[in-house]
């Protein structure tokens, strides 16, 4: 059986350089996205022109501005980040099946027996650093028996741990000595946390030889181990700064002074003990396909191919209590040529019967051609099942209209008619907690989103129709206008309903609202029109009559 072989990669830059790749302009000059640790906001991930101009990673954002004013920073998008990893994740699937996501910004992949297969270890590793170049990421890389090994290989191998001051010599106290204390710091006191704005351009990353891991580990610094900063300092000011210091000392003392993990991190570091490597579960998918004896190409017969996929691909989702609400079609043609389509679905159903109507409705876009020789429906978004009650006619009688705005006949109209408008353009209403008019109501997407219907009361009556407020030609008193101008129109008013006080939302700024409280009236005309007028009693602006918005 062949030695067991991991590769540790490091992405260091990972946070800078995703959004380089997007604004490609940040890469010529400093650049690094900002980081919070605790209240104090840090720099996170540097660009190879930030790392030039003398900046480092948890660097106090005060301290970086003060030290390259041309620095251009970013919020840290964490969860942005993780995705980026998990599209690396899938690329790194090429070489080797057990990769396993090493947070936040590394990958851990099992290489046993999957080298030979890239020209052995130095060409997989050569692959690797040239595709993530073209990706336009820095990676370092490292090699070894273990895990822990090649976690320390990829990280720490570039330097050695070099001499730190321990505190017992006297020369040390010297002010040239303390002076140089400060950048000695971060990586010569027993290893700090290894600089992730390190230049990479000469970095020498290694391969350890099967069996030699120890000699590979012996000259890192000892937070190489994965050791806790306080562990890490602790022994620094005994003098154990390098791995070669630990592999002699005895066990029991170790595990006494420092604590269990000390000495756990060693033994996995070594092999002594085990460290597997736990790939991420693939993700479910849920695909047919169903080839055929002769092309075909006839509307009819495509479509009953697909009545055939559906109820299958349905079965399968439903014995796993999945519904599907985004389905793929791909056409696969004689004259080897691929057409694909995608059907989405208002509400996530197993049900074929509900599906298939969808599907009719976009078979007029595949083009046959010279005949079809194989069809693929592919499950692309589905979602689990939810447990419904099933009402019977005296419960859909009580409900009345709740029962058509959440049933299944709704869910279908509004699939068809996504089908054929986009289902981005199916909107629906939905209350908000505001008590300005124009932000009372959300408009969401009807097929991600549930139907409202118990809407708060207001005091008075809304207008169906609302607009910008527009302003009104008369007199500038308080009391509702006997007559007015509006729009280009003399109008006289018949009756007024109101008022009703509106106050700004005095945590916001809104520009529209700079003109303070206003007093709303409902307005009845001489030519039969009902409006809504305001009068604003003025604040930051002049105060006035306004027209917001018109009743059936």
């Amino acid at each position: 059986m062949p030695n067991r072989r991991i590769l540790s990669l490091w992405f260091p830059r990972l946070g800078a350089e995703r959004l380089i790749r997007g604004e490609p302009h940040l890469a010529e000059i400093p650049f690094a996205t900002v980081a919070r640790n605790g209240p104090a906001q840090v720099l996170g991930a540097l660009s190879l022109a930030a790392s030039q101009a003398g900046l480092r990673a948890n660097q106090p954002l005060r301290d970086a501005h003060a030290m390259c004013a041309g620095l251009i920073t970013r919020p840290a998008q964490t969860r942005r980040e993780e995705a980026f990893l998990d599209a690396l994740h899938r690329w790194a699937g090429k070489f080797s099946p057990w990769v396993a996501p090493d947070a936040p910004d590394g990958l851990v992949i099992d290489l046993t027996g999957c080298a030979h297969l890239f020209g052995g270890e130095e060409g997989l590793a050569k692959q690797v650093t040239q595709e993530c170049a073209d990706l336009g990421l820095t990676v370092c890389f490292g090699i070894a028996d273990t895990l822990g090994a090649a976690w320390a290989l990829a990280r720490f191998s570039r330097q050695d741990a070099g001499h730190a001051r321990s505190g017992d010599a006297i020369d040390q106290e010297a002010p040239a000595t303390r002076a140089r204390a400060g950048k000695r710091r971060h990586w010569e006191r027993g290893g700090a946390a290894p600089a992730r704005d390190a230049p990479t351009g000469t970095e020498k990353n290694r391969i350890a030889p099967p069996g030699q891991t120890r000699d590979a580990l012996a000259p890192l610094p000892v937070a190489a181990l994965r050791l806790e900063p306080q562990v890490t300092e602790q022994l620094a000011r005994l003098g154990l700064r390098r791995v070669g210091d630990l592999l002699g000392q005895p066990r029991a003392p170790l595990a006494r002074r420092f604590g269990r993990g000390l000495v756990d991190r060693l033994d996995q570091a070594t092999g002594a003990a085990p460290e597997p490597v736990s790939p991420a579960a693939p993700p479910d998918r849920f695909a047919v396909r169903m080839s055929f004896p002769d092309p075909i190409g006839f509307e009819d017969d495509v479509a009953e191919a697909l009545l055939r996929m559906t109820q299958k691909l349905c079965a399968t989702l439903d014995a796993e209590a999945r519904s599907v609400r985004t389905l793929r079609i791909e056409a696969h043609r004689c004259d080897h040529l691929m057409q694909w389509l995608t059907v989405t679905s208002a509400a996530a159903s197993a049900q074929a019967h509900r599906l298939m109507p969808l599907i009719r409705l976009k078979l007029d876009q595949i083009d046959a051609g010279p005949g079809i020789d194989m069809l693929r429906l592919e499950a692309v978004h589905h979602e689990p099942q939810h447990a419904r009650t099933r009402s019977g006619h005296l419960e859909a009688a009580r409900h009345g209209t709740r029962r058509l705005q959440s049933g299944a006949a709704l869910e279908d109209l509004t699939s068809r008619l996504g089908a054929r408008l986009g289902m981005e353009a199916i909107t629906r209403r939905a209350p908000a907690a505001s008590h300005i008019p124009e932000k009372s109501a959300l408009t969401l997407a009807a097929a991600w989103s549930e139907a409202a219907y118990d809407w708060p009361t207001p005091h008075m009556t809304r207008p169906l129709l609302l607009w910008p407020p527009e302003p009104v030609s008369t007199p500038d008193r308080p009391t509702p206008p006997q007559t007015f101008r509006w729009r280009g129109r003399d109008w006289q008013s018949r009756a007024q309903t109101g008022p009703e006080r509106i106050a700004p939302e005095w945590w916001l700024d809104e520009p529209e609202w700079r003109s303070g409280p206003r007093d709303y009236w409902r307005i009845d005309t001489d030519h039969g029109d009902r409006l809504w007028l305001f009068y604003a009693h003025g604040g930051a602006t002049s105060p006035g009559w306004f027209c917001h918005g018109s009743f059936a």
